[in-house]
């Protein structure tokens, strides 16, 4: 990789001084630590970028390198990027937590730890001191860091192992557990409100119990697994994670410009662990946007993903993260048929590159004998809806298959295009979709439910 320039060096070198100024004013003063937050993630960006910049040739010389076969000649390119993202994240996380829970564990009890002293109920009630945390805050916190780093360790191990896809679906799972925990500690709150059509027959609010745990495990296998899934090109794991984290952010500060808003604290919360992702995030895709420089690896789409469905479960906005998941969620139906075997699933599913016109095209399934006749029909009718694309025999029997992925079907709608632009186009899906989301979370929620939950 080529070293960076003088101009890269002086931007970094001031930047990373504001943000160090930044934190030093919160530091002196009683600043908000939402404003440290800030300037964590800013220095995120410059160590992120930078280490990605010096290490990348380090990281191919152990071997963690791949081939970009979607370019001519198939360049190698360091490999698994996201890891040093994922450091420099849980290492912004660790440094920032004295600014969230000073005024708690200094200020409001005697300096010395003492616990019994501490502030009046009513003076949290009222949201001036909500966004320094209680002390339980900090065991959720806690709790939040540990499972990051057990789903980076997971990431790694992918990345050196290759680890099969039946083996690591449900790890997500294991290292969601500190998480689960505190929640099951210090919140406990398993019930959900009842639609208000539904309220004459099922009651105001259901206890769900065990399942809403059940629930919750799903979420965390989900979001880094869907992420996963839904790869393969420049730029697209990082920019769909962006979006999805700048929606977060907006919904969050949807609730924090609120006064006195009973969920500030939580949203806040959120708000301190969306941002240095955010920052750590940009500098990646600077590296890996097309022509890529630098390959993010499963670390980075695991990291990526176990962040979502931390501020999502200990945010308590779980349902709305998966409004923001729409097109993660549609990649995985589209694609249930081959994950399910019905159809014959490659290892790898990503668009195939043409050399001779240097663009991408869908990458192709082969049957190895004629399908069943349900599993045809199915077909003809996804090839009819325009979702798939078919070649048949002689016979008029399916003999390939465009694979069902969302990235081989924008290449069957809008025809083969170059692999920026199917990133671009994605990127569009998901802000839109994200748009969408929220629009049905803070307005069309309101015809169902009888106010903002």
């Amino acid at each position: 990789m080529k070293e960076l320039s003088w101009a890269w060096y002086f931007f970094h070198f001031a930047f990373f001084g504001a943000c160090l100024g930044l934190i030093y004013t919160v530091y002196q003063g009683d600043g908000e630590p939402l404003l440290a937050s800030l300037g964590f993630a800013g220095i995120a960006f410059s160590a992120s970028f930078c280490g990605i910049q010096w290490l990348g040739d380090s990281f191919k010389s152990v071997g963690l390198k791949g081939k970009d076969i979607s370019k001519k000649g198939k360049p190698e390119l360091p490999e698994s990027m996201g890891a040093i993202c994922a450091m420099v994240y849980v290492s912004a996380m660790i440094f920032f937590l004295p600014f969230a829970f000073y005024e708690y564990l200094v200020t409001t009890t005697s300096g010395g730890g003492n616990r019994d002293v501490t502030i009046e109920l009513q003076e949290v009630e009222t949201g001036r001191l909500l966004h320094r945390f209680p002390h339980n805050k900090l065991g959720e916190y806690l709790s939040a860091i540990l499972s990051l780093q057990c789903m980076i360790l997971l990431g790694i191990g992918d990345d050196l192992f290759d680890i099969r896809w039946r083996h690591k679906l449900f790890l997500p799972a294991i290292a969601a557990i500190p998480m689960l925990m505190v929640y099951y500690v210090d919140f406990g709150v398993t019930q959900v409100v009842v639609p208000t059509p539904l309220q004459p027959y099922l009651g105001h609010l259901v206890n769900l119990g065990w399942g809403y745990y059940a629930y919750m495990a799903a979420i965390a296998i989900f979001c880094p697994n869907s992420i996963n899934i839904l790869a393969g090109v420049n730029g697209i794991e990082v920019s769909q994670s962006i979006i999805i984290g700048l929606m977060l952010i907006v919904n969050d500060c949807l609730y924090i410009r609120i006064p006195e808003h009973p969920a500030t604290d939580s949203h806040l919360f959120s708000l301190y662990f969306l941002l240095p992702f955010l920052g750590v995030s940009l500098a990646l895709l600077y590296h890996n946007w097309y022509p890529s420089k630098v390959f993010v690896g499963d670390t980075y789409c695991y990291f990526a993903g176990m962040v979502f469905a931390v501020v999502g479960i200990l945010g308590h906005f779980s349902k709305t993260l998966l409004l923001l998941f729409i097109p993660q969620i549609f990649n995985f139906l589209y694609s249930a048929p081959q994950l399910f075997r019905l159809i014959p699933c490659p290892r790898h599913r990503l668009p195939r590159f043409n050399e001779r016109t240097g663009l991408l095209e869908p990458s192709r399934a082969q049957f190895n004998k004629p399908p069943s006749k349900p599993v045809t029909l199915m077909l003809e009718i996804l090839e009819k809806l325009r979702l798939v694309k078919l070649w048949t025999n002689a016979q008029g029997e399916p003999v390939e298959v465009s694979n069902m992925t969302i990235l081989n079907l924008w290449i069957v709608t809008f025809g083969p295009m170059r692999e920026d632009k199917l990133t671009m186009g994605i990127m569009a899906v998901h802000l839109v979709a994200g748009v969408m989301g929220l629009l049905m979370r803070h307005r069309l929620a309101l015809l169902v439910f009888s106010q903002d939950n």
